[in-house]
């Protein structure tokens, strides 16, 4: 039994696996059983130099696999290409194993090196213990998955790889299940259906929340999973026992164990973490039904241990007895694995010791090459600045002494000369110096020099800027989509209207929206709560079930997180999907992993994966205070990475939804519920209309004042538009139609050219999202020189809600509030024409 790996960016080599079955036993194969060893050694060693290098001050923090080596190893041998990994940031050893990492890469990412070429996992945006593969070329579009071994790009809160495993795995059931035009769409992402997502995880993450919804949620889908636990007794310094039930995790997860006759479950296995033969031939037997089976698996892995603690920001032997540390050196998992190759002949102790000792010298190699590839560019820039400072120094004499007068300028010429030579002098023997360091240089040198002739500046000012420029890109490229497939190239086609053009309810209008986006898109999937046979709980997905099968329109357990999480999971896999969270108030279960996976994940890799998914939800003027939130700012600010698009209507909503299934950036949408019995037109072309993203509309032109807002609060500005026109006040109102992003155009802007006078209306609490909309049309667009008085934001209460028809009235803005609002704006500038005739 053999498979194929690749070294890093070396040719691919074969290996066989560590034993092949025979007909009574697992025969195992020596030089596998060796190369695992050397992979170990190599990992563990990596481990304690990676340690060195934090406690040294050349990193900044280290999180290592040591102790979890071997079970690793056993599981390299079950991923094939084709399968993906969601996991654990201990995960090295496997990374290794599967030739996806090298050592000098495991480096370049401790040093937090921002080259891709370096670090081609983050491109130094991740701290060291994360990984991840490139799924994308550099264009953004897609590499065929199915030909190498990949893993989706790990993040560090705790039990937030889980939420994605489960999409993952289903992926493989729908590709599986799927239509022949599915199929043929999904050439390069799939053999099939045949492949595993690979999960693992912490015996202290299993006590979070989104451990059990995954879990859970795999198993109702009978998807296939191979989930490992790495259990190595503690959680930092808290043991299992304050962690969970029972103190074990198996004996919790006894009742999702699959038993014949009964309801579909799991297989679960528990092995030492120590013992190689085990690890091998259990995980041989889980990956292998698993695959077959296309059932979930979980292996906990159990007593394993952590020689190097936690992590470098502390010691394990503050909260570890005395019995413990000892039992931990006897079954350390190589020292264990060491001692069985000896017993089974298959290498005496000085090849070992020949193993070990030359592994020990390739990673001291590797890892000086790794410090020496990042240190080099820092260098030279230094080098650079060095030598533009000294020029400028020579130069000093071209002060002109103004802030000494002519008679002193002599004297500081000098001051400003020793002062540079001070400065170029600290800087050339600080250690280990980063652009940081070289900036404030940078600025010390200009500040030294704001006297100076301006050509003693000119080209520290523009060594400066190349850097600040370099590292913009460097650092903050790829929020969104930089690709031919971004959705904002997409072009606008406005909705077409006929004689015969149906009338027909909002709700009505968006099914058939998603009728015809089913019809064209064979990835596209729906999922949530009651979205399948009810065909959501406003009907939006009606009888669409019916026409496109379970499969495409499913419904879900009550589960926010792990819908997303599976929308996540599906997307990076090639796969279209909408995600429902029934109300806006329930996005706040899911916005933890929106915002740390889903939003980041374009950014944090570099530009190496993306996630097109559409999250759709509903909300604004609901009833109660759970169900009439409006938590906009939350939304803007931790999504960032998301679009976030909040239409008026239902036809505009159709339009988002055509625009983003063209495009290959994450989105959600808020549509208005009491928007869902309005009636309206049906474009005659509802599945080619596109609404651009970015793209403020004027639904109502006027010259006295700007009224900005969107969602549920358009027909209420328009209702206080019409009446201030009664007594002769002309508002213009602007439905900004997406809050990320924002008025690309400046629309806004150019409407207060017009205007002067601004209000920022919305149902967000006060300080919130008319904050944000306000800095970006004043800063952003020049908006603040426009104004002849000051701007004006009119929003709901800071308290919640309350129930009832009053409630809401005097809870967020209404028709006479945004008119008093506009009147108002309009009496400063003429208190005698406009009197505040209402108060």
């Amino acid at each position: 039994m053999t498979h194929e790996i690749k070294q890093g960016s070396s040719a691919a080599i074969t290996i066989t696996s560590p034993f092949e079955k025979g007909s009574k036993r697992h025969r195992f194969n020596r030089e596998a059983v060796l190369r695992d060893y050397r992979v170990g050694v190599r990992s563990r060693h990596a481990s304690v130099l990676g340690r060195t290098e934090v406690l040294t001050g050349r990193a900044k923090f280290g999180i290592f696999g040591d102790g979890k080596e071997v079970a690793q190893l056993a599981m390299a041998y079950a991923f094939r290409k084709g399968d993906l990994r969601s996991g654990y940031y201990r995960d090295q050893t496997f990374m290794f194993a599967l030739g996806v990492l090298t050592v000098r890469e495991f480096f370049a990412q401790l040093y937090a090196h921002a080259d891709l070429e370096a670090e081609p996992a983050f491109g130094g945006r991740s701290m060291t213990g994360h990984f991840a593969t490139r799924f994308l070329k550099t264009d953004g579009t897609w590499k065929p998955l199915i030909e190498s071994y990949h893993s989706a790009a790990d993040l560090s809160p705790t039990a937030s790889q889980m939420p994605r495993l489960v999409g993952l795995a289903h992926a493989s059931k729908v590709y599986r299940l799927g239509s022949d035009r599915l199929r043929e769409l999904a050439r390069g992402f799939t053999d099939q259906g045949n492949e595993v997502a690979f999960g693992t995880i912490g015996n202290a993450s299993c006590a979070e929340g989104m451990f059990w919804e995954a879990v859970n949620a795999v198993g109702v889908l009978q998807a296939p999973m191979l989930l490992s636990i790495w259990d190595d007794g503690y959680g930092i310094s808290v043991p299992n026992r304050f962690q969970l039930t029972k103190g074990d995790v198996s004996k919790v997860l006894e009742g999702f164990r699959h038993r014949a006759g009964g309801r579909p479950g799991y297989q679960l296995y528990t092995v030492p973490g120590w013992d190689y033969p085990t690890l091998c031939l259990t995980y041989y037997e889980a990956h292998e039904r698993a695959r077959r089976d296309h059932r979930p698996a979980i292996i906990h892995v159990a007593e394993l241990t952590q020689p190097l603690g936690h992590s470098t920001s502390g010691s394990h032997e503050r909260y570890k007895t005395p019995e413990r540390l000892q039992w931990e050196k006897e079954f350390d998992c190589l020292r264990q694995m060491r001692e069985w190759i000896l017993s089974e002949g298959f290498a005496t102790a000085e090849e070992l010791d020949a193993i070990e000792e030359e592994e020990k010298r390739q990673v001291a190699a590797d890892r000086d090459r790794a410090w020496e590839a990042y240190r080099a560019p820092l260098d030279q820039e230094r080098r650079e600045l060095v030598d533009l400072a000294r020029a400028a120094a020579r130069t000093a004499g071209g002060l002109t002494g103004e802030s000494a007068g002519e008679a002193g300028s002599t004297d500081v010429r000098a001051e400003a000369g020793r002062d540079l030579e001070a400065a170029i002098g600290r800087l050339e023997k600080k250690p280990n110096a980063v652009r940081k360091d070289l900036l404030a240089f940078a600025a010390e040198v200009l500040l030294a020099l704001r006297d100076a002739d301006p050509a003693a500046r000119r080209p520290v000012v523009a060594w400066k800027r190349r850097i600040e420029d370099e590292s913009r890109r460097r650092y903050s490229s790829h929020l969104w989509s930089e690709g031919s497939e971004s959705a904002l190239l997409v072009p606008e086609v406005k909705p077409a209207y006929s004689d015969s053009s149906p009338t027909a309810t909002g709700f009505e209008i968006l099914n058939a929206c998603f009728d015809a986006a089913f019809e064209r898109e064979p990835r596209l999937h729906a999922l949530g709560e009651d979205v399948g046979r009810l065909g959501d709980v406003n009907q939006g997905f009606a009888h669409l079930q019916e026409k496109y099968g379970e499969l495409r329109v499913s419904d879900t357990g009550i589960r926010e997180i792990t819908i997303v999480g599976q929308a996540i999971g599906m997307a990076l896999r090639g796969l279209r999907p909408i995600a429902e969270i029934q109300y806006l108030d329930y996005l706040l279960y899911a916005l933890q992993i929106m915002s740390d996976d889903l939003a980041s994940l374009r950014w944090r890799t570099a530009g190496g994966q993306k996630a097109p998914v559409i999250i759709r939800t509903r909300g604004h003027r609901l009833e109660g205070i759970w169900h009439a939130g409006s938590p906009m700012a939350g939304v803007i600010h931790l999504l960032r990475g998301i679009y976030v698009c909040v239409p008026r209507d239902a036809t505009q909503a159709a339009g988002f939804y055509n625009t983003l299934l063209e495009g290959d950036d994450p989105a959600l949408i808020v549509e208005v519920l009491n928007a869902y019995r309005k009636r309206a037109k049906v474009p005659d072309n509802i599945g080619e209309m596109k609404v651009p993203l970015g793209v403020p509309e004027v639904v109502r032109e006027g010259t006295d004042l700007t009224v900005v807002t969107y969602g549920a609060c358009v027909p209420i500005a328009l209702e206080a538009a019409e009446r201030l026109a009664s007594i002769g006040i002309e508002a213009e109102v602007i439905d900004v139609r997406t809050l990320l992003p924002f008025d690309r155009p400046g629309l806004i802007g150019q409407s207060l050219e017009k205007t002067n006078r601004v209000l920022f209306v919305d149902e967000d609490v006060p300080g919130g999202t008319t904050a944000f909309m306000l800095e970006q049309v004043l800063e952003h667009q020049g908006g603040f020189d426009l104004l002849d008085a000051p701007p004006r934001t009119l929003t709901a209460q800071e308290h919640r809600t309350p129930y009832g028809t009053d409630g809401d009235y005097f809870a967020k803005p209404n028709r006479e509030s945004v008119f008093e609002a506009g009147y108002e704006l309009m009496h400063e500038s003429d208190p005698t024409r406009w009197p505040l005739y209402y108060r």
